[in-house]
């Protein structure tokens, strides 16, 4: 018999890390996922906080962030099970704006599985896992490191994704009832990114964040109906108001910093002259402090970027960016969103996924850590408050690059 397996996420606390403080973000010092080697609180150069333990307003101003990501993808069998044929999207892309992948990886614990890749039509990166004989338990593990900045900047498109149907047209799970899109026409303007704000900001008011109402196959209609959902719902009613109201728009699948689980937003499709300054401080001359050393030690392979000044400006003025917004929390996505994939909807950046053979039932279970690493200053007034780069004593061997 041929059986599917979708995502669930068991609330185990075995599996998952336990809620960081008030405030505290992925410090060093907490749990790690199933599996992996936990770290030792680090203490930087100079006696400045460990970069793991930055506020979220730290975190949210910081002119460069280097982030690690753990988590691991269970799969339990309660019988034989054979011929699994599974569909893994967890590795960061190899560039989104000023996020770059340094490293990653993905090993399944079974050693006769097999793994290809390929790259979905939004660039995402999709691992395709075939086995023979499934045993019992079943682990995918991801390790990943990310670097955001110096400078910040929207991800940018040609003009004509601005106009082409892919990002447009309604898909199954955000196509508009007439109740959104009689919403969307009220929230529409003549200026993009304020139509755009407005959708996030009306998301937010009318669809309360409450899990266990919905489902994965829940679709923007009836989360709207319904006045409640989780993130990944959101982000598809402010989809569906979106593309109503004539902006491309499309999911990112990511997380944020001291989640437990992954997260969801958006990201809206404008001409580059109507989009706002990225979150975070402005280039200064103390911008890039210490980001040699960072990328040095966490991501030796990257080539190091030209002077913060050089690489700070939008793209040119007949593209288009992608705005990010997070209906959940109504605000711009900033220092503390690492991107993982974006796609139409849900269903195109689907985390785990597979089908297989067999009496047996497979029943997933997950954990996740995502760390920030190495940080940058905030803004001017931090200058030469030297080593909050690099942690002390945390270098690096060299590790493959992650673009596929």
């Amino acid at each position: 018999m041929r059986q599917l397996l979708s995502r669930t996420y068991p609330a185990d606390p075995d599996l998952f890390p336990a809620p960081h403080p008030p405030g505290a973000l992925g410090a060093g010092g907490g749990p790690a996922p199933v599996g992996a080697t936990p770290r030792a609180p680090a203490t930087p150069a100079g006696g400045a906080p460990a970069a793991g333990e930055v506020s979220e307003a730290g975190l949210a101003a910081a002119s460069w962030v280097i982030y690690r990501i753990r988590q691991r993808f269970r799969y339990s069998y309660d019988g034989p099970a054979w011929d699994l044929s599974h569909r893994l999207v967890a590795l960061p892309p190899a560039r989104h704006g000023d996020q770059r992948a340094a490293r990653g990886e993905l090993v399944v614990s079974a050693p006769g599985a097999r793994t290809d890749w390929r790259r979905g039509p939004d660039g995402a990166r999709i691992a395709n896992v075939t086995l023979g004989q499934v045993p019992p338990v079943l682990d995918f593990d991801v390790d990943a490191v990310v670097a955001r900045g110096p400078a910040s900047r929207w991800p940018a498109l040609p003009a004509s994704a601005l106009t082409g149907r892919r990002l447009l047209a309604p898909t199954g799970l955000t196509a508009p009832d007439s109740h959104l899109s009689a919403v969307a026409r009220r929230l529409a303007s003549a200026d993009p990114f304020a139509t755009a704000s407005r959708c996030c900001a009306w998301v937010h008011e009318n669809i309360a964040y409450r899990p266990g109402t919905t489902s994965v196959a829940t679709t923007a209609a009836e989360a709207a109906a319904g006045g409640a959902g989780v993130c990944q719902d959101q982000a598809h009613v402010m989809i569906a108001l979106c593309r109503a109201a004539g902006l491309p728009a499309r999911y990112v699948l990511g997380h944020m910093v001291g989640d437990g689980e992954s997260h969801a937003w958006v990201e809206v499709l404008v001409p580059d002259g109507w989009a706002p300054p990225p979150p975070g401080p402005p280039p200064t001359a103390t911008s890039d402090h210490g980001w040699a050393a960072a990328l040095a030690a966490w991501a030796p392979d990257l080539p190091q970027p030209g002077p913060t000044g050089a690489t700070s400006a939008q793209p040119g003025g007949a593209g288009a960016v992608a705005v990010a917004f997070d209906p959940c929390h109504d605000r711009l996505a900033d220092r503390r969103y690492v991107t993982i994939a974006v796609g139409r909807d849900y269903r195109d950046v689907m985390p785990t996924s597979g089908v297989y053979t067999g009496s047996g039932r497979g029943v997933l279970t997950t954990s996740q850590l995502v760390e920030v690493v190495a940080l940058g200053p905030a803004g001017p007034d931090v200058g030469e408050a030297a080593g909050r780069g690099v942690p002390a004593g945390q270098a690096r061997a060299a590790v493959p690059d992650a673009a596929a």
